[in-house]
């Protein structure tokens, strides 16, 4: 089995956020690899692995970054591949980060997610992959439908609860 998708994060510390992407890939049963790759300790290995990924089969990159984001533009950098962004929490409340990802210079798109959210960024990959995969458009279908059920049941739920002055 060969990845389709390549979460790249920029130390192991990174895993807290990015595990939500790869938890929804699992999910959804999208071959995936995980990699730690600094654009600052190891540019050579990032170059390496930007101009590699689509030899190997990968059809689409996640790469979260905090501080000095340019892990993800720099990928983007040496890559036809769509690159997906996370800007993850550290300074600023991650806002260095979002602009870091998302200030690129024409030519050189990332597509840019929320702060910390690798989940949207996974989602995002999703609906990509989805466009020539029928069996993933249903599976992602069904997987929305799944939320809007959640907060169907959470104003059921919200209903039961009771205050002197709530009116429904």
């Amino acid at each position: 089995m060969n990845p389709i998708v390549s979460i790249i994060m920029g130390s192991t510390s990174d895993l807290p956020i990015m595990e939500k992407a790869a938890k929804l890939l699992d999910e959804m049963e999208i071959p995936f690899e995980m990699n730690a790759l600094s654009a600052h300790r190891t540019p050579q290995e990032v170059e390496d692995f930007a101009k590699n990924a689509e030899g190997r089969g990968v059809k689409v990159i996640i790469a979260g970054a905090g501080m000095a984001a340019a892990l993800p533009g720099v990928i983007a950098a040496s890559t036809t591949l769509p690159v997906i962004g996370v800007p993850i929490k550290g300074m600023l409340d991650g806002l260095d980060a979002m602009l870091s990802i998302i200030q690129m210079p024409p030519g050189i798109p990332v597509a840019t997610v929320g702060v910390n959210g690798a989940q949207n960024a996974g989602i995002l990959a999703l609906e990509m992959l989805a466009l020539s995969d029928e069996g993933l458009a249903q599976k992602l279908k069904a997987y929305k439908e799944g939320l809007k059920e959640k907060i169907v049941k959470a104003n059921a739920d919200l209903a039961k609860v009771e205050y002197k002055y709530k009116v429904n």
